[in-house]
């Protein structure tokens, strides 16, 4: 009997909420699961990557009437124009893309609502407290800050910083007050099912204060998912959105593929969310799935907020950018590079123009990009384009090997603990060591001495001379490996420029594991110089 295949590594962004275009801060988490599975997929695993739009709820109703357009045609136009084009500019790699008014996703939600219904998990009672629009969720009295400004002497919603407003409606409620001993149980047995540890700390200390049971039904307005036995109230737009990860991949669905693919893919392996909405998924979602009796996520992870001046990015507050406008002066290799590596990924991070041009030019240009220029040149230079034959290896040839095995290892650990952020400082020792080995051996010195080149100055096969280059190219085509899931323009260029696709096959085919050891590409393989990776900019850029 053969071996079950592994099941495929399942990963989900938050679903974004269609009231306006996207921001960095968005953009952060997509690039951040773009990666994590793009290096899934390096090391040739099946992989399903999910992303999609929040559409329905009260927020976007207000906006949409603001704008002078029904929340459907909202909804439409924002996807359209601004949601699915920036997984564009972004080059992201998603297998789906859901969106909550889409028939397979709102049938499958009344299908999971009604089963919870049947099965006494659901019942009807009223409520009244501070409730906060931008939230979408009744806040308890504790929750509140004190306003300044335009709204000292209120209480406000401490994210939005805006007036909460008092609601009093008759609800159906989720009786989720029932799982907080379940709950506790799980991320004691499951310490790794909510991460970082201080998202994890966050959420053991608000389900040890008490769960109240959880108000899912709204009777106020009418743009949602109607609850099936009472259309005069539609769902609570975080009880909708959080099924979209069971929904898009088959629950409910009656087609049989459809239900296979289920069977294929949940659990997930990983949410990623930001930290705002940590309870969301740590509590909530695992209660409902437990009421349903589907199995759990392996894992929920909460990364930092994105902070421009010091402040959260937020459309609310004028600190939104948009990701067109830094890809349009770095380029989209550079900004997935700029925010995987200079964030540690679990908590907070800046943006600055300064910073990023100076790692752009730091680390990029000079770092990166010069040294697959200099070397191409002087393979270019001493063997007329094409990668000569090696000769004997030094200590200085099999440190650099090590440092690449090293970096390997260091990097799928990283990887496998989402510390993206030092998955890409270990392939960076790579980098670094490549470029003193080349200050090291000095091949420009070498071709002058005697036997290193012949007569017309051409490099001679097996020498030196031949050796510090070959070797130099294998870093190259190691690094091409690893920063595929990072840089995927930019490493794809390398590796043509390396005639590693006539010689290798595809860069995606390569597993990652194939970067930690050289003497990979063969002598004959023709290496172009190629344009710059990485074009300098002007400081002042």
């Amino acid at each position: 009997m053969g071996r079950m295949p592994a099941k495929p590594f399942y990963l989900t962004t938050p679903i974004y909420y269609v009231n306006d275009a996207p921001h960095i801060g968005h953009a952060y988490t997509t690039v951040a699961a773009d990666v994590v599975t793009r290096w899934h997929r390096q090391r040739q695993e099946d992989v399903w990557f999910l992303t999609g739009t929040d559409e329905h709820g009260e927020k976007v109703l207000r906006t949409a009437t603001a704008n002078g357009v029904s929340p459907q045609e909202w909804a439409d136009r924002l996807v359209e124009s601004a949601w699915k084009p920036v997984l564009e500019t972004l080059d992201v790699r998603n297998d789906d893309f859901i969106r909550t008014t889409e028939p397979r996703h709102e049938s499958a939600v009344q299908a999971f609502l009604q089963d919870l219904h049947d099965k006494g998990e659901i019942y009807q009672g009223s409520y009244e407290g501070p409730y906060c629009v931008g939230c979408e969720e009744y806040k308890l009295p504790g929750d509140l800050v004190d306003g300044t400004g335009e709204f000292e002497g209120q209480k406000v919603c401490p994210i939005h910083l805006k007036p909460v407003e008092m609601l009093a409606e008759q609800n159906y409620f989720f009786r989720m007050s029932a799982y907080a001993d379940r709950l506790l149980a799980l991320y004691e047995e499951h310490p790794e099912f909510v991460q970082p540890a201080s998202a994890r700390n966050e959420v053991i200390g608000f389900v040890k204060q008490g769960l109240q049971d959880l108000s899912i039904s709204r009777s106020t307005f009418d743009w949602g998912v109607p609850i099936p036995w009472d259309s005069q109230h539609v769902l609570y737009v975080w009880f909708d959105a959080l099924l979209n990860y069971v929904t898009a991949v088959g629950y409910g669905s009656s087609d049989d593929a459809e239900r296979a693919q289920l069977d294929r893919l949940w659990p997930a392996n990983v949410h990623l969310v930001g930290k705002d909405i940590l309870r969301f998924h740590a509590v909530i979602w695992p209660a409902m799935l437990m009421a349903a009796g589907l199995p759990l996520p392996h894992q929920v992870f909460a990364h930092g907020w994105l902070l421009v001046g010091g402040e959260k990015m937020s459309k609310s507050r004028l600190t939104g950018i948009a990701p067109s406008d830094i890809i349009d002066t770095f380029g989209s290799d550079a900004f997935r590079y700029y925010f995987m590596r200079t964030i540690a990924f679990g908590g907070d991070g800046s943006f600055s123009w300064e910073d990023m041009v100076a790692r752009y030019n730091g680390e990029l240009a000079n770092g990166f990009g010069n040294l697959a220029s200099r070397v191409a040149a002087m393979v270019g230079k001493y063997f007329g384009g094409v990668l000569p034959t090696a000769g004997a290896r030094t200590g200085l040839e099999t440190d650099l090997e090590a440092v690449a095995a090293t970096a390997v290892a260091d990097a799928e650990a990283a990887i496998d603990r989402l510390a993206i952020h030092d998955a890409l400082g270990a392939v960076w020792t790579l980098v670094d060591a490549a470029n003193l080995y080349i200050t090291e051996t000095q091949p420009w010195k070498v071709a002058k001495e005697p036997g290193e080149t012949d007569a017309s100055g051409a490099g001679v096969d097996g020498g030196r001379l031949a050796t510090s280059l070959v070797t130099a190219v294998e870093a190259l085509r190691s690094l091409a490996v690893l920063l595929h899931p990072v840089t995927p323009k930019a490493a794809q260029a390398l590796w043509e420029l390396l005639g590693a696709d006539a010689a290798l096959g595809a860069l995606d085919a390569q597993p990652v594991s194939s970067a930690a050891s050289f003497g990979v590409l063969p002598a004959g393989t023709p290496i172009t110089k190629g344009a710059a990776l990485f074009p300098r900019l002007d400081e002042t850029a």
